[in-house]
Parts: structure tokens; C-alpha cells; sequence
């Protein structure tokens, strides 16, 4: 997988930090929720809830200090990827791989599947009652100030990703 499956997003490596003379320097050590952590899973139904469930938990365990509303969101993102995967990939992915990479400011998760198809959003169809799942992980990272991308992975496949701030953003 490119880049461990991380992208160009934001990761707990890399915070946005201010350089030049006049600045603090780097953190020596990560804070104690920060980390990354990855599983794998096989692209069926009982995935779906079992990521999102593992998501939540993680978050809890690590003591990730993110708002209600980020989790939330980034619970309904990894529900929508993860589906996506089951429903479109499956396949030639039997099974997928769900990332969460903790920073001091971000929280980022990403799914990633070995087929190579490189989905994008529908716009907003009202007579379907699907497909609209890349257009809802878009419209949470924007409402959230975050990023999202989808990107193709050295092996063929893709990952698909978004970061969202720990704290919401302010209205």
C-alpha cells in the first residue's frame, strides 16, 4: 500500500506546524491518544457495523478528546466506505483494511480495497435510494473544515480517506 495508506491528509506526523527562528519547536513525544491503528475485515454486511463499531471503541479506549458531533460524522463515514466496499468491491477485495490515524488536532479515517475502480460522488439524485455516499462523506468533511480523497494504492486498489479536526468547527 502507497504511503500506508495515509495520503497527503493530514497524520499525526505531520501537524501543521509554524516554522522559521521565532517558533516553538516540535513535541518531542505524541500525546497519549495519538497513534495509528488498522485492521482488516471481509467485504460482507456484518463489516459495516462491525468497523464502525471498532472505530468507536478505539476512539474511547485511547481517549481520543474529539467532540460528539466529529465522532458522529466520522462514524457515518466509515459506515458509508466500508459499505461502499461490500457493495462495489468485493469481488476482486474480499476483504478490506479500515485505518484511524490519530494526530494532536486531526482524526483520519480511510478504507482501503484492492479494486481498482476509482469511485466518485453522485450528485444528489432524488429518485434513487442509494449512491449517494461519497457525496455525504464530502458534505461532513466540508461542514467539518476536514479533507477527503480517494487515491489509488501501489498494489491497484485505492484508499479512500477523510480528516476531520477533533474539535468542530465553530458556526
Amino acid at each position: 500500500m502507497d504511503d500506508q495508506g495515509r495520503g497527503p491528509g493530514p497524520r499525526p506526523e505531520d501537524e501543521d506546524r509554524p516554522t522559521g527562528a521565532d517558533t516553538v519547536p516540535p513535541r518531542s513525544a505524541p500525546l497519549p491518544y495519538e497513534g495509528v491503528w488498522r485492521f482488516t475485515a471481509p467485504a460482507v454486511d456484518a463489516s459495516v457495523p462491525q468497523a464502525r463499531h471498532a472505530v468507536r471503541d478505539l476512539l474511547l479506549r485511547q481517549g481520543v478528546p474529539v467532540a460528539d458531533d466529529v465522532v458522529q460524522g466520522l462514524l457515518l463515514i466509515v459506515s458509508e466506505l466500508v459499505t461502499n466496499a461490500v457493495r462495489h468491491a468485493a469481488l476482486l477485495s474480499p476483504m478490506l483494511a479500515v485505518e484511524v490515524a490519530v494526530g494532536a488536532e486531526w482524526v483520519r479515517v480511510s478504507v482501503e480495497d484492492n479494486h481498482p475502480y476509482r469511485p466518485t460522488a453522485l450528485e444528489a439524485d432524488h429518485g434513487r435510494t442509494g449512491g449517494r455516499g461519497l457525496l455525504l462523506m464530502r458534505e461532513i468533511t466540508r461542514e467539518s473544515n476536514g479533507m477527503c480523497d480517494v487515491e489509488h494504492t501501489a498494489s491497484g486498489g485505492k484508499v479512500i480517506w477523510a480528516a476531520l479536526p477533533l474539535k468542530p468547527a465553530r458556526g
